[in-house]
């Protein structure tokens, strides 16, 4: 992974805001790291917002990470437009393994549910990804995949 120029914005810092320090210091981490530019879209959550997310089939937990300020959403941008190819999302996680290495943070990711910690896990994130898509199959099972979600594991 080579070092790139990105830098968060102002509204993404603001983002950052109520999340917990060594989570939002491995965000900054990995954008440096990270071959794809991203923006932090949702980080410390309000019980309103999460009970509206789940309204809306977007969120499956009111037990979520958010609440306590344990989680993160990200998102790709591609030659500055946002992008939400799950392609984009494991390179993200790529980086924020990397990053997490680096500052010592236990990170899950909402690609790849069954891997704890994604640290410990052996190979790249696209790997882990489609190890989740085929266990959840083989459990007649849909994969849930969050691939702008990282949380605290």
């Amino acid at each position: 992974m080579s070092s790139h120029n990105w830098v968060l914005s102002a509204r993404s810092r603001e983002r950052l805001l109520g999340v917990k320090p060594e989570l939002s210091d491995t965000v900054k981490r990995a954008l440096e790291l990270s071959p794809i530019d991203f923006g932090v879209t949702e980080g410390k959550r309000s019980i309103e917002r999460q009970k509206e997310l789940v309204a809306r089939g977007l969120s499956q937990t009111m037990n979520s990470k958010h609440l306590s300020g344990n989680a993160v959403d990200l998102v790709a941008y591609l030659s500055g437009r946002v992008c939400w190819e799950m392609s984009a999302y494991d390179e993200l996680a790529d980086a924020m393994k990397q990053a997490a290495k680096e500052t010592g943070v236990a990170i899950r990711w909402g690609g790849a549910w069954q891997v704890r910690d994604i640290r410990l896990h052996e190979g790249t994130m696209e790997d882990a990804m489609n190890a989740y898509i085929d266990l959840r199959r083989s459990e007649g099972r849909r994969p849930f995949l969050d691939g702008p979600h990282f949380e605290n594991s």
